[in-house]
């Protein structure tokens, strides 16, 4: 693995400790923040597949752009379309005044980005 790759595969473990921190918390949790790092992760897995297979991308946070980049190297990953177009929402619409996840989204996110995380993981030879 690439030591860029291997930097993005650390930021996006980040964002998902947090995630499943923020998800077990009993009393107040933040469900925006589980959104955002459930999205967050997602991403920077997306671009540590593209960093090590060397395709270059843009600054980009829609998840399904960045899909559409990787499915040449991993056609079998059109079906998390779905989950990721889901979690891009997040990557900006709950982090401000007038829009807030509940726990059910929440909770959804922190599915569908469990499920993402696995098959990237196992892509990049980890463990899931």
């Amino acid at each position: 693995m690439k030591p860029l790759t291997a930097e993005w595969v650390g930021k996006a473990e980040g964002d998902f400790a947090t995630m499943e921190r923020e998800s077990r918390a009993r009393t107040d949790p933040n469900c925006d923040g589980i959104c955002f790092h459930a999205q967050q992760c997602a991403e920077k897995y997306l671009k540590a597949h593209l960093t090590e297979a060397e395709i270059p991308f843009v600054k980009i946070h829609d998840l399904v752009v960045l899909l559409d980049q990787v499915l040449p190297l991993y056609p079998l990953w059109e079906a998390y379309r779905v989950d990721l177009a889901f979690l891009s929402d997040f990557a900006v619409s709950f982090r401000y005044p007038g829009e807030s996840a509940d726990r059910e989204s929440a909770l959804d996110a922190r599915r569908r980005c469990r499920a993402f995380r696995r098959a990237a993981r196992t892509a990049l030879g980890l463990k899931p």
